[in-house]
This record gives structure tokens, C-alpha cells and sequence, in this order.
């Protein structure tokens, strides 16, 4: 299944991210740091939803209090909470 996420506070603009069950398929993260987005999304990729959440939620970009990690983390929270 694909989900689409629009981030807030941060460089990119859109997340979408396609499961199988609780695993994730692939990630792409529009706009943003290429190889630092690039990077995330191929990390993640075979991981399970709680295990991508854990790792990344509370990673920030300097001041601003979130980051594209941080994000795809709060996105994985709001998929996971609608399943």
C-alpha cells in the first residue's frame, strides 16, 4: 500500500512510502538533502514500521526541532495508527 505524508519544518516536501504489511518497501522523499534523504530511504528499506520508527523519531536539523528522519518516523506513527 502507498501512503503519501507532507512534512513540516523541514527541506522536503512530500514522503511516500509504500508497505507490504508492517514492512517497508521503499521510500521517497521529495526535495530535501539528496544524499542525506536518499541515504534514510534506502536504510529503512526491509525494515519493520516500530523498528524505522524507534530509530529515527527525535533526530533533529540543527535548531529546528525535527528533521526529514524525525518526519518519516512522525509519518510511519500516523500510517501505523491506521492500520
Amino acid at each position: 500500500m502507498e501512503y503519501r505524508y507532507k512534512p513540516q519544518g523541514v527541506c522536503s516536501n512530500e514522503m511516500i512510502i509504500e508497505l507490504d504489511g508492517d514492512v517497508i518497501k521503499s521510500v521517497k522523499i521529495i526535495s530535501g538533502c539528496p544524499g542525506n534523504t536518499v541515504g534514510v530511504s534506502k536504510l529503512v528499506e526491509g525494515r519493520k514500521i516500530d523498528e524505522v520508527i524507534n530509530t529515527l523519531k527525535g533526530i533533529q536539523c540543527g535548531l529546528r526541532g525535527t528533521s526529514c528522519p524525525d518526519q518519516l518516523a512522525r509519518a510511519l506513527e500516523e500510517i501505523k495508527a491506521k492500520m
